[in-house]
């Protein structure tokens, strides 16, 4: 297999870390590796227990970005230190418990087809949401119904941020030209990758604790009708 590099950012989750952590590194692949990004949101055990394993395998890196400015811009540090570290595929997921480690494979899969881009959703035949209110899945469901209409895209989970990449499609963007901080970086994401050969894959979502502020709905919203505007400057001619 293509090295292979999962970045998930990741700040107070001593609870679950180790063992999301193990249940990657138990997986059949030699050559997958494990970026978690932390900042200093983290207040908790999680960057000593990142860094502990760190120690004992190398498939592991311990990413501490002092200059976070939230969780995109995480995930987006990671895939330029993957990137820099020679990763043929970058894999994205959360590092919470949200994204089973037991459905990597099938983006693996799909990425051995040659697909450019593998979408993780939660809305297709087989997948699903666990442990997650009403208000979510509504603001789920109905933000990837308004971004299809407004974007001309035809997924059915435009939320999602378990994702697989070719190397080229991210080194073909500007990453620092993305618009989103928030949750609208998945749609992002997925608008400027739109005429690149991709597929969707189920997955089945357990929900946490964290709330989305109506605030960050607002800023959705207003970023949605902006994306057009903002596609030449990231990029992405291939």
């Amino acid at each position: 297999m293509k090295k292979t590099i999962i970045v998930m950012p990741v700040a107070n989750e001593e609870d679950t870390m180790e063992r999301i952590l193990d249940e990657i590194l138990a997986l059949p692949y030699d050559n997958l590796h494990i970026y978690p990004v932390i900042d200093n949101y983290s207040k908790d055990r999680t960057e000593e227990i990142i860094r502990k394993k760190a120690a004992e395998n190398n498939r592991v890196k311990c990413i501490f970005y002092k200059e976070s400015r939230g969780v995109i811009s995480c995930y987006l540090e990671g895939f330029r230190q993957a990137l820099a570290d020679g990763a043929e595929r970058i894999l994205e997921m959360d590092g919470g418990g949200s994204h089973l480690p037991s459905e990597i494979p099938q983006f693996l899969a799909k990425m051995e087809e040659g697909y450019d881009c593998v979408w993780g959703s939660r809305f297709m035949e087989g997948g699903s949401m666990r442990k997650q209110s009403l208000y979510r899945r509504i603001l789920s469901q109905g933000g990837t119904i308004l971004a299809n209409l407004v974007l001309g895209t035809r997924l059915k989970d435009m939320t999602s941020g378990f994702e697989c990449f070719q190397r080229r499609v991210l080194e073909a963007m500007d990453l620092s030209a993305f618009l989103s901080t928030g949750h609208m970086y998945q749609t992002e994401m997925r608008y400027y990758c739109r005429n690149l050969r991709t597929v969707e894959v189920p997955i089945h979502y357990v929900g946490t604790a964290s709330s989305l502020k109506s605030s960050s709905v607002t800023e959705a919203l207003r970023l949605l009708f902006q994306l057009k505007k903002n596609e030449h400057r990231v990029g992405l001619h291939l």
